[in-house]
Order: structure tokens, then C-alpha cells, then sequence
């Protein structure tokens, strides 16, 4: 796996291949947009059969970045959940893998606008609207908010190139999205209205086998 380091407004971090960011000073590992599971509540919904397996590779992917980094804190920026009814229709294997997870270090589930849950899980950690580990920190959140600094996710942003839609980093001057996790979510390619005013100057780094770093057109 071939990592990309890079600077943000101070914080030395390191972008991954599999979408999550590491800082190594404070052994922080942050995700966002796990969506864990959405095929039950489109099933719920009656909107798509999907087939249920994405809570459990979800899991499987963030328990293979946390036993290669052995964070102290993971922070999930929002959209943890597809919706609050998801947080109580785990499966069972699928409970016990997360409590699992989160058993081994300090986990934050920032609040999104599909789980704005102002209670904290029974399986454990604690929901926040933010955080901040100073004063002069970015404040991690799950949708970027002007002037920044911020680190957030909720827009799945999305490259594309070569005729592939690459996950992406996006890092401007005061902004830092980060891509989506789960692995249901989509992708909202960077030519949407959403990124415009956000991001320009700045650049992606795209998530293959290794980073690849391209500037923002």
C-alpha cells in the first residue's frame, strides 16, 4: 500500500489508498461515510434490493486499517449510519465485529444528516457534532463550513480519469474532504455545483493501489 504524507494548516497527515486518513502524532485514524447499513434500509424502504453484505466488507476494510495503524482514536466524520433505525438492525456478526472495533481505542461518531443522533450508541463510543483536539486544530466535522479549517466527508467526492471514477482526497487551502468509506455509497463527480467556490486552488489525491496526486482543474 503506498501512502501519500502531506501538510494541512500544521497537522503532518497521510492520506491511504483505502480512503482513510492517519496522523501519526496523535495516532488518530479518521473515516467517513460508512453508510454501514444501507442495504436493510433500502430493503426497509422497499426502495432496492441490495445484497446484504456491505456492512460486514465495510467493517472488514476499516478492521484492516486499524489493525495495520493501531489507532488510539478513530473519528468517523458522519453518515456512519444510513439512517438512526440502521444503528439497532446490525447483524448479529456484524455487532460483534464493531464492538470489537471500538473496544480497543477512543471512537467518535460525528453526527451526519442521515444519523444526527444526539445520544450515544449502546455498542459504544460517543456522537459529537465535532471535533477539535485544539484550539488551532481543524475542526473534523461531516460538512465543510466556511472559513475553515476544516476536515469533513458528506459530498463522496469522486475524479474522473482515464476513463475510471477514482475516490478522492480533495485539499484546498482550508479544506479537506475526505472520500466516502462505505461500500455502497456513490461518488459525486468534482465538476458538481456542490464543490464550486470550495475547493479551487487545490488538488486530489485519487485512491488506486497507490495515491495518485492531480491538481484540481
Amino acid at each position: 500500500m503506498s501512502d501519500f504524507s502531506f501538510r494541512f494548516h500544521g497537522l503532518r497527515l497521510v492520506a491511504r489508498p483505502s480512503g482513510a486518513l492517519w496522523q501519526p502524532e496523535t495516532r488518530c485514524l479518521t473515516v467517513s461515510d460508512l453508510h454501514l447499513g444501507r442495504s436493510t434500509r433500502m430493503a426497509r424502504l422497499r426502495h432496492q434490493l441490495l445484497p446484504p453484505y456491505e456492512t460486514s466488507e465495510t467493517l472488514r476494510r476499516l478492521g484492516a486499517e486499524i489493525a495495520a495503524l493501531n489507532p488510539l482514536r478513530v473519528v468517523s466524520l458522519g453518515d456512519s449510519f444510513d439512517d438512526a433505525a440502521a444503528m439497532t438492525e446490525l447483524a448479529p456478526s456484524d455487532l460483534e465485529a464493531l464492538q470489537r472495533l471500538i473496544a480497543g481505542c477512543d471512537w467518535v461518531w460525528i453526527s451526519g444528516n442521515h444519523d444526527p443522533s444526539p445520544q450515544n450508541p449502546p455498542f459504544g463510543g460517543r456522537f459529537a457534532e465535532s471535533h477539535q483536539d485544539s484550539p488551532a486544530s481543524p475542526v473534523l466535522r461531516h460538512i465543510l463550513a466556511k472559513p475553515g479549517p476544516d476536515i469533513s466527508g458528506h459530498l463522496h467526492p469522486v475524479v474522473p480519469l482515464g476513463g475510471r471514477r477514482w475516490r478522492a482526497f480533495l485539499v484546498s487551502r482550508n479544506h479537506l474532504i475526505l472520500p466516502a468509506f462505505g461500500t455502497y455509497t456513490g461518488g459525486l463527480e468534482i465538476s458538481h455545483p456542490a464543490f464550486d467556490g470550495w475547493l479551487r486552488p487545490g488538488h486530489a489525491l485519487l485512491c488506486a493501489s497507490r495515491i495518485m496526486e492531480v491538481p484540481l482543474p
